[in-house]
């Protein structure tokens, strides 16, 4: 079923894709696709904050200096100074829409609004909602979107594909809605707002992360991907096996907690100087070979010196989370390990989210602007959301061009799924990226990860070919498929850098490195 002709379709309902809706909404129509799972992403789970130069006792300079330094020599700096610079107005927008931050009253507080630091920055510039950040965002956000008369909602509706045309311009997208039916959405302009792939791996940090598959179906158009290779893994997610994934906020270091191995030792200050407040990809390292050398499968965070109050003042969400999980975080240290949380790579843009392909744009973890480099910041992604979907709104403030005819057709079969091969595919692909390409890298694990891939994807082909149109499918096919040109990036660096470590090559390479660049034609058939 065709339905067309849409004006400006996003896909995906996260930070990124409302803030780009509202923005644009009183100059062009909008069709948003926001599936009942963007609840559980990752913009609703982000607990920290929002990083802004906000404090008359910060500045634009620091900012960019401790970005540029967290992305460890990767970041493209006129992208970090555009975000950083704009970030105060973007602050200022959300506050007009209401959103609740928790305020400062203390005698003398420079800024309304109480400011917390986090890893990596050098001053206290986090404005937060106590320790539900993103929550609180999201709902003020939705409540907007819903209220707009220019905004049509759709919610049944899942993204499986992008249509382009004979031309090479994209024209919208394919979306299968909850009965299985094919819907053909035409739109003068395509905005992707997907999410990250974090889904990759087994243990990341929100409950549906996204698998990359807005990443793919940009490349199956011609969009470039880069630093693909840069998966940020969280320092703590609640470890519970038994339960779902829980982020423990990087604020919590930021208020004072302190990591301990199993035994009870500190080890972070031995490590570095800047202990808890080190880079993500600092801590994380250390916490996954302080485990390894205590045979452990945790490491713990203890904030009991903060004391009840400040404890119960900060950390409402995480302190009553916990709780209901049977872990008193005012009595006893909180378990915790390194998840997949954030990809650094994805679809090349540029500050205003265009796509080398015509007529699509990418906003929010889905894109690579060059602010993140080889490491993101804490509570730099909701500032890029924002930052980013604003400046894609100007861009697209313009006259609409309608959706061509001499559209690409999709091909289909007719021949239904193995029961439960899905789900098998997609836990088998995720060993292997867990095992091979997480943390620490080696280049043995990497060429296993390569093989095993390949192959995988050479016995699943068929399948697909064969196959009905399916959502399930259709994520688990793009998320393969960025797997093998994830490893084929982290093979392709012969250094370590941010987050990309490997041992058998461990120091920096060139001293002006360049981002990883690849596409979808550089795939070698399995």
């Amino acid at each position: 079923m065709t339905h067309g002709n849409h004006d400006v379709l996003i896909i995906g309902g996260g930070v990124a894709g409302l803030v780009l809706a509202l923005e644009i909404a009183d100059r062009r129509r909008v069709t948003l696709l926001r599936p009942a799972s963007d609840d559980s992403g990752a913009s609703r789970w982000a607990q920290g904050g929002i990083a802004a130069v906000l404090s008359p006792q910060d500045d634009v300079e620091a900012h960019v200096a401790d970005t540029l330094v967290a992305g460890d020599g990767l970041c493209d700096e006129r992208a970090v100074r555009f975000t950083v610079e704009q970030g105060p107005a973007a602050i200022e927008w959300l506050l007009s829409l209401g959103v609740p931050f928790t305020p400062d009253t203390s005698p003398g507080a420079g800024y309304p609004y109480h400011l917390t630091r986090e890893g990596g920055h050098g001053a206290r510039r986090i404005i937060h909602a106590a320790d539900a950040t993103g929550r609180v965002v999201m709902e003020t956000l939705k409540q907007h979107v819903a209220d707009h008369p220019s905004i049509t909602l759709h919610t049944e509706l899942t993204a499986i594909g992008l249509i382009g045309d004979a031309d090479g311009a994209c024209r919208g997208a394919r979306c299968l809605d909850e009965q299985g039916r094919l819907h053909e959405l035409l739109a003068a302009d395509t905005v992707l707002a997907t999410g990250g792939a974090s889904g990759l791996y087994r243990h990341t940090t929100s409950p549906q992360p996204a698998s990359g598959e807005g990443m793919m179906m940009a490349a199956e158009l011609g969009a470039e991907l880069m630093n693909l290779e840069f998966q940020q893994f969280h320092p703590t997610c609640l470890f519970d096996p038994e339960g779902p994934p829980f982020l423990i906020s990087e604020a919590v270091r930021g208020e004072g907690g302190q990591l301990l191995n199993i035994h009870g030792h500190r080890f972070m200050p031995a490590l570095d100087p800047r202990a808890e407040l080190a880079p993500r990809d600092i801590v994380a390292r250390a916490i996954d070979a302080e485990m390894q050398l205590t045979g452990s499968d945790h490491v713990l965070l203890d904030i009991r010196h903060l004391g009840e109050a400040a404890i119960r003042h900060h950390f409402p969400t995480i302190h009553a989370h916990c709780a209901g999980r049977g872990l008193d975080i005012t009595r006893v240290p909180i378990p915790v390990v390194p998840a997949a949380h954030y990809s650094c790579g994805g679809v090349a843009t540029g500050l205003d989210g265009a796509t080398r392909v015509p007529g699509l744009y990418a906003v929010g973890e889905v894109a690579c602007t060059g602010l993140h480099g080889a490491n993101r910041m804490a509570s730099n992604s909701l500032l890029e959301c924002l930052v980013f979907a604003r400046s894609c709104a100007r861009a697209l403030a313009r006259p609409a061009v309608p959706a061509t005819a001499d559209l690409r057709p999709l091909a289909a079969g007719s021949q239904p799924l193995p029961p439960g091969l899905v789900g098998e595919q997609r836990e088998a692909m995720r060993q292997w990226m867990s095992a091979r390409v997480a943390i620490v890298r080696h280049d043995a694990g990497l060429a296993e990860a390569a093989e095993a891939l390949a192959d995988q994807q050479r016995r699943l082909a068929p399948l697909v070919a064969a196959s009905p149109p399916d959502a399930e499918l259709a994520s688990l096919w793009h998320a393969l498929r960025l797997a093998r040109l994830t490893v084929a990036s982290a093979q392709a660096r012969r250094e370590s850098r941010g987050l990309h470590y490997n041992p058998d090559c461990p120091v920096h390479g060139d001293p002006a490195p360049q981002p990883s660049r690849i596409h979808l034609a550089d795939l070698a058939t399995p």
